[in-house]
């Protein structure tokens, strides 16, 4: 690693908290309200709590059983089922990684036109320069070493968490349970399982969203202080966020109305919290908004430069993806990423709600690599290949279960259209994998079973073309 400095327990908390809790969080009330009703989100909550801190305790043991797995969610599904699906995993992180900042970059922009108008709606001219100009200034504070960066994230991290943390507060103080209990189920006013079902399953994507990140430090395990320390960051982590995201969406349900809170701009969370206390509150919001994304920019620039790094060095990538610098940032795989981000942010210009259409194919994207980690969680605890003589892996069975269970569900509740999708970004890979495996190996041999995937991969992947061609793709 060079040079650099290995991360403490608090960088890898910061990081963790730091990569969740970005723009998302500042529009999670209406994007929940945007399909679903308050008993809706509270059983959606109820499924995404248990699903992901099954999968982050899965994350946890995963770290502590197979210590030799520096590569975190990719390494676990190359180790549990081959080198191809290890790749389609890192491929999956990677992609939703960077189509995060995409994302990222939409939002605040259209924070920042706030105080600024040229910005307004955060998806001009004016926006992507500006989008533009962060991209770069991350880039080269990366370049001058992780530990640098991890440092301005701390920093960025406890700065995003005070507006958030007043809001609540405030939102508190200003709830109205007749508000909240107002068509609690929507509909018909009344309970009914088809139609809670489709709104539970609304919300999916938005929970994965707003989680996504949970892993930050089993990514970066190669690079922590003490291995100990990276499934404690991730646990310690997630409650944290679980509790502020659970507290920030049935606030606000408190404060508006299920509609009130769909019809919302973004961030809705200045305009709930401008209905309380006038406009300082919007101002505050907005500028936490800011330095919460630039801090969630600055983690997932981190962790998405360095997944093609470390499966380079495992002869999945191309070579020249394990370049690292003098100060033990990894060079070659900045620069594609970046560069990849900057191509897509002139597509901010020619699509509609860009924000929703970004993260939701974000979300999408990390689907196969979650799914791979908790079915890699179930494997090991059943074969107890890795458990000492006499020790009981129920407890692990269980949660492999369930976080399997619960990236099973993501799945169907993404919907067809972002499935579709997905595949159209995965299948080139498939190219990418064939070249690392010639180059690493002398030969570019598919397996029974990988030829199989393979086909799967290309068949989705050519049913969302002439899926988009005939205008019947919806999502």
């Amino acid at each position: 690693m060079g040079n650099e400095k290995k991360l403490g327990l608090f960088a890898l908390i910061a990081l963790v908290v730091g990569s969740m809790i970005g723009g998302g969080a500042f529009n999670l009330a209406s994007d929940m309200a945007q399909g679903a009703n308050a008993g809706a989100v509270i059983i959606g909550w109820i499924i995404t709590g248990i699903g992901i801190i099954a999968l982050a305790l899965s994350f946890q043991n995963l770290t502590m059983r197979r210590p030799d797995l520096d590569g975190g969610i990719y390494s676990y599904a190359k180790a549990g089922f081959g080198s191809f699906m290890g790749f389609n995993s890192a491929w999956g992180y990677w992609l939703s990684a960077w189509l995060g900042n995409v994302a990222y970059a939409t939002l605040v922009f259209g924070s920042i036109g706030y105080f600024f108008p040229v910005f307004e709606g955060g998806q001009n001219i004016a926006s992507i320069l500006g989008a533009s100009l962060v991209l770069w200034s991350v880039h080269f504070l990366i370049l001058r070493g992780i530990h640098s960066a991890a440092i301005v994230n701390v920093i960025t991290t406890i700065a995003k968490l005070v507006p958030i943390i007043v809001f609540i507060i405030i939102g508190m103080l200003a709830f109205n349970l007749d508000k909240f209990t107002l068509d609690f189920w929507g509909g018909t006013g009344s309970f009914s399982w088809g139609s809670v079902t489709d709104q539970v399953a609304s919300t999916m994507l938005v929970t994965l969203w707003v989680f996504i990140g949970v892993e930050g430090a089993v990514v970066l395990s190669g690079r922590a202080r003490k291995r100990s320390d990276i499934g404690k960051a991730t646990v310690i982590g997630l409650i944290g966020t679980l509790i502020i995201y659970v507290l920030i969406s049935l606030i606000s349900l408190g404060v508006m109305t299920q509609q009130e809170l769909a019809a919302l701009p973004t961030p809705a969370m200045a305009y709930v919290m401008e209905s309380v206390v006038g406009p300082w509150g919007a101002a505050f919001i907005n500028l936490g908004l800011i330095i919460s994304v630039f801090g969630a920019w600055l983690g997932w620039t981190l962790l998405a430069s360095e997944i093609p790094y470390v499966t380079a060095k495992d002869q999945v990538f191309p070579k020249w993806l394990a370049k690292e610098n003098k100060n033990g940032a990894p060079v070659n795989s900045l620069w594609l990423t970046n560069g990849l981000i900057q191509l897509f942010l002139i597509t901010l210009l020619f699509t509609e709600q860009a924000y929703i259409f970004a993260f939701s194919l974000a979300s999408s994207a990390i689907l196969i690599p979650y799914l791979f980690s908790a079915l890699f969680q179930s494997k090991i605890a059943l074969n107890k290949e890795w458990y000492k003589a006499g020790e009981r892996a129920t407890r692990d069975q269980v949660l492999g279960v369930i976080a399997t269970v619960y990236a099973i569900w993501l799945v169907y509740a993404a919907g067809i259209g972002y499935l579709l999708l997905t595949m159209l970004l995965y299948a080139p890979g498939i190219l990418l994998y064939r070249h690392a495996l010639k180059e690493n190996t002398g030969k570019a041999y598919f397996g029974r079973w990988e030829i199989v995937a393979a086909a799967i991969i290309i068949a989705l992947a050519i049913g969302a073309v002439f899926a988009l061609i005939l205008g019947n793709l919806s999502f």
